[in-house]
């Protein structure tokens, strides 16, 4: 039997005793009351002991699990720093690029009105110097035609 079972069992001799008249007191047997006395101090110590133990364990494994919940809480915020770094790169990185994008366009914008300018200047130049080459085909073209027309005037 178990300490309750024990006590449960004292507890019913007190009450099915028989009380003494104008008196709260009772009679009980005696040796009985001993005997089950003496089985609860014996069976109280490892009862003690068991229930000292699963005392121990609850607040072992309370303690386990705190540790493990710190760990995860630790975790989760390693991991939400991380994510924030990650996104403060990837911000940066956007902006970057959008720099790189817009030094980019500025340079193809430049290049673009280098070139336009150069093409004017060369097709200018090219017009010169094509008004020239006409020039000196019509001055040529001109004298060759005044020398075929003073021949024509002598072979007249």
């Amino acid at each position: 039997m178990d300490v309750l079972s024990l006590l449960e069992e004292l507890d019913q001799m007190i009450e099915q005793s028989s009380s003494m008249p104008f008196s709260k007191k009772i009679l009980i047997e005696k040796e009985r009351a001993e005997t089950i006395v003496k089985d609860i101090k014996n069976k109280l110590p490892d009862e003690l002991k068991q229930a000292k133990w699963v005392k121990e364990e609850r607040q072992r494994i309370l303690s386990d699990a705190q540790k493990e919940a710190n760990e995860i809480i630790k975790e989760a915020e390693n991991k939400v720093i991380s994510m924030i770094d990650e996104h403060e790169i990837t911000k940066q990185a956007y902006e970057q690029r959008a720099e790189i994008i817009d030094s980019a366009e500025a340079y193809k914008k430049d290049l673009m009105d280098t070139a336009e300018n150069y093409k004017k200047d060369l097709i200018s130049a090219t017009r010169a110097h094509a008004d020239g080459i006409l020039e000196d085909l019509e001055k040529l073209l001109k004298q060759e035609l005044d020398t075929v027309k003073s021949n024509r005037k002598e072979l007249k």
